[in-house]
């Protein structure tokens, strides 16, 4: 049972569904290998489009309770919505170009710089220093893990390939903060979790359609292909973003993508262990910082202002005040 959001364990808990939902999200590149027929447009859009609906159904009564309150902030879901629809396509190409390692390292080790960018021009928030040596720490990891990396074998191109990558990971990083973003945002002016991810995350799925329309018939061409796109649309995206909603609803965006950083090491090790990529040793060093940079980023039991619940008593002060609890 997940603690209410104004509980003193609240920011432990929800540090610990975005632990729970890197892990998930670890495993998507690695699915991905299994359909090397399948394009990443293609994965991209069935598992975050596929997932984003099945959020929007899990989500409808929440959402037709709160409708007017997402009626009033429909450009916050609209921006959340747009993110949610660039990031796969991007993070999938970024794997397939410069393979599921550096891919998936550039991805999420940018999203927690662009997280806090976000928070201190658009919230004004200032950062702890707690936090900076925690993301200080993660991302060195995990330019290490990069610089370890290499294109996968066979690709075309390569070194401008995998700059490509590089590239597209980075697009995918700041998507990945601004949808975060948007939702923290959301839930912080009163929202439940659930409404909030739902509304991006559905929005989001239904721009995915015609993308999936136009590319996904390799998905139902084997059943290998259809099992690998049922996993990462029900596991990762499903369930992981659900826990993820959890987690946001407890803790502030730029702390949740800075332990997100462990889908990092997932990743990585799952491209040792079943792709076949490999890494030298600075590359396990890397992974090893990511991980020791997770106990300085997750809060403890005296992390102050956990969100506050939308039926508390504090809701409409929630809602004027959106985005400007401290966290630690």
């Amino acid at each position: 049972m997940k603690p209410a959001a104004g509980s003193a364990n609240a920011p432990l808990w929800g540090a610990l569904c975005v632990v729970a939902a890197s892990v998930l999200w670890g495993t998507t590149g690695t699915a991905a290998t299994f359909a090397p027929s399948v394009s990443p447009l293609a994965v991209g859009a069935v598992a975050m489009g596929i997932g984003g609906l099945l959020q929007a159904l899990y989500a409808t009564n929440a959402m037709t309770g709160q409708w007017p309150g997402l009626l009033d902030r429909w450009r916050l879901v609209a921006l959340g919505a747009a993110a949610v629809a660039v990031y796969p396509l991007a993070f999938y190409s970024s794997m397939r170009l410069s393979g599921v390692a550096v891919g998936t390292v550039v991805s999420i080790g940018s999203a927690p710089v662009a997280a806090a960018l976000i928070e201190r021009f658009a919230d004004g928030k200032h950062l702890t220093r707690r936090w900076m040596a925690g993301a200080l720490l993660g991302v060195s990891g995990a330019a290490l893990l990069s610089f370890a990396g290499h294109a996968p074998a066979g690709s075309p191109g390569g070194s401008w390939t995998s700059l490509a990558g590089i590239a597209l990971g980075l697009l995918a990083g700041a998507t990945y903060a601004l949808y975060s973003w948007a939702a923290h945002r959301l839930i912080g002016g009163g929202l439940s979790s659930r409404a909030a991810m739902g509304a991006v995350f559905g929005l989001g799925g239904l721009l995915l359609m015609p993308v999936l329309a136009v590319t996904g018939r390799p998905l139902v061409e084997s059943w290998v292909n259809f099992s690998v796109g049922a996993y990462m649309a029900l596991v990762p995206m499903f369930a992981g973003y659900v826990l993820f909603g959890w987690g946001l609803a407890r803790i502030r965006a730029s702390t949740a993508t800075g332990i997100s950083l462990l889908e990092t090491v997932v990743a990585a090790g799952l491209a040792v262990l079943v792709v076949g990529e490999r890494l030298p040793p600075h590359g396990w060093l890397g992974a090893a910082v990511v991980l020791f940079s997770l106990f300085v980023l997750t809060p403890g039991r005296s992390a102050r202002g956990p969100l506050r619940s939308p039926s508390s008593p504090g809701k409409k002060l929630a809602q004027q005040q959106a985005g400007a609890q401290p966290h630690e």
